[in-house]
């Protein structure tokens, strides 16, 4: 069955840095897309980051261009999003997530239990 297991999350303070990792199973990776989203406390999801099956597509939510970076190794079956200048509004519990097809968007059909990232001084 599809598994996702998000590492790599923690505290960091105000314009620090976060690596997250996802490592997949399960299905073949290199097919689909995967994205990243993100819970805050009393709010809905957010769909932060998207990256087409092969690598060569992105996309990112207005809200961290320019700051987040998100990757893929498909030997590794790993996806991964670089957080730079991370700010407390980014404070959430971040998911990996599956895509349905080899292109991002904002639905999901699988995902895993998520990592916290809580950005504080």
């Amino acid at each position: 069955q599809v598994q996702l297991v998000e590492s790599g999350g923690g505290l960091v303070q105000p314009g620090g840095s976060l690596r997250l990792s996802c490592a997949a199973s399960g299905f073949t990776f290199s097919n689909y897309a995967m994205s990243w989203a993100r819970q805050a406390p009393g709010k809905g999801l957010e769909w932060v980051s998207g990256i087409y099956r092969d690598g060569s597509d992105t996309y990112y939510d207005d809200s961290v261009k320019g700051r987040f970076t998100i990757s893929r190794d498909n030997a590794k079956n790993t996806v991964y999003l670089q957080m730079n200048s991370l700010k407390p509004e980014d404070t959430a519990r971040y998911y990996c997530a599956r895509n349905p097809g080899s292109d991002y968007t904002n639905f999901f059909t699988s995902w895993g239990q998520g990592t916290q990232v809580t950005v504080s001084s």
